[in-house]
């Protein structure tokens, strides 16, 4: 689960870490009120999306006026797809330096990963490309944990500055505290800024949580969810029982396991480089043993996806065969019938892989396209999303 802005600074406010964290607001006469307490203050778009400042989500107001009107702006915009319900707004607290900090979880390490950078404030990834010396990268051992010791380990190598040292030694342990004990699989600040008076503040957050510990261990992170903030596709396909992560992308992904998925996501991408730079749209994996009716409900929740330009189903036939893959092509088309007009590319193999190529070779379909090979059907289906 990601959580907004307002909803991660309570978080760290809960764990100690210093924060502001405002007044949410769903109407410019709120927001008004609330300039009205703060003075010069900052009107934020609290949506689950980045780039909110590049969007026009993101306002400084001087006057309780100015607030009004950001908010009457910023209020029912859309910030990649996503309408802005609610606004942020704090005291506005111009920052003298900005940073970069976040804990997440590395994977394929089986360890916790943190990174930090003195040179915030912008996208990381930009700063890793032109300046990748100034983000430093630390193993944490999940283990050993980030006690004092760690945490001057840290702010020494991220080279934070002498006036800030301490503070930052303080506030990373409290960072870490969110990560660990919230069990979140991403905190990160950005800015950590550096504020007059050489005050250290997260001015802004975002906290990914386990949504398998939610479950069992936190409860209380179900107030956390806003059905109308909801992703509507990942809405659609949590109903549906399907294991949907929504990207910023233009390839559909469909497979059955989430090994072949990941793989998917990564030759798509490769691909993609190729043909205008497409990006893969999405993680769906129908499953082990998914029949019909379940590739059928993926596709209906992929095709919905406007920034969907083609979809790649890449199925390796195990205990689901490739005929009741096929099956379910041809039924989600039936069902779809003129509301389907990307093109899909199908790679078959393994179980059943004659009967289920027969299958949409029979079925003849203007949309579908079948490719032998992994790397063939991901080269295929970047080109036709970058046509």
């Amino acid at each position: 689960m990601d959580l907004m802005e307002y909803q991660a600074k309570e978080l760290f406010a809960k764990h100690g870490v210093t924060t502001t964290l405002g007044k949410v607001v769903t109407t410019p006469e709120e927001a008004r009120s609330a300039a009205e307490e703060y003075g010069f203050c900052v009107v934020k778009a609290q949506v689950k999306a980045g780039g909110r400042g590049k969007a026009g989500g993101v306002k400084l107001a001087k006057t309780p006026d100015e607030a009004f009107e950001h908010a009457s702006n910023i209020l029912g915009m859309e910030i990649k797809g996503l309408t802005v319900n609610r606004v942020l707004v704090t005291p506005a607290t111009p920052p003298q330096e900005e940073y970069y900090f976040s804990f997440l979880l590395d994977r394929s390490n089986r360890q916790y990963l943190c990174i930090a950078s003195v040179e915030g404030g912008v996208e990381i990834e930009e700063v890793a490309k032109t300046n990748p010396d100034a983000v430093k990268q630390i193993a944490i051992d999940p283990g050993a944990g980030v006690d004092e010791a760690k945490a001057r380990e840290i702010a020494t190598e991220a080279k934070f500055p002498e006036a800030v040292f301490e503070q930052a030694v303080t506030m990373i342990q409290a960072l870490y505290t969110v990560f660990v004990e919230e069990d979140a699989t991403l905190v990160e600040v950005n800015p950590l800024a550096r504020l007059e008076g050489d005050k250290l503040e997260a001015l802004d957050g975002k906290v990914s949580l386990d949504d398998n510990a939610s479950e069992v261990r936190h409860h209380e992170h179900e107030a956390f969810e806003i059905s109308e903030e909801t992703d509507p596709l990942e809405a659609k396909a949590k109903a549906k029982g399907l294991n949907y992560v929504k990207l910023d992308g233009e390839v559909g992904i469909i497979g059955n396991g989430a090994g072949l998925v990941m793989s998917t996501l990564d030759v798509v991408a490769y691909a993609g480089e190729a043909h205008g730079g497409v990006k893969p749209a999405n993680f769906l994996d129908i499953g082990g043993g998914a029949n019909a009716e379940v590739m059928a409900n993926g596709l209906d929740v992929i095709l919905g996806d406007e920034q969907v330009k083609s979809v790649f189903v890449n199925v390796f036939g195990g205990i689901t065969a490739c005929d009741e893959v096929a099956n379910g092509i041809k039924g989600a088309l039936e069902i779809l019938g003129d509301q389907a007009t990307k093109p899909l590319v199908v790679r078959l193999d393994g179980n059943n892989v004659d009967k289920g190529r027969a299958i949409l070779d029979e079925l003849n379909h203007p949309l579908v396209t079948q490719v032998a090979t992994m790397d063939g059907a991901a080269d295929k289906a970047a080109e036709l999303a970058n046509g």
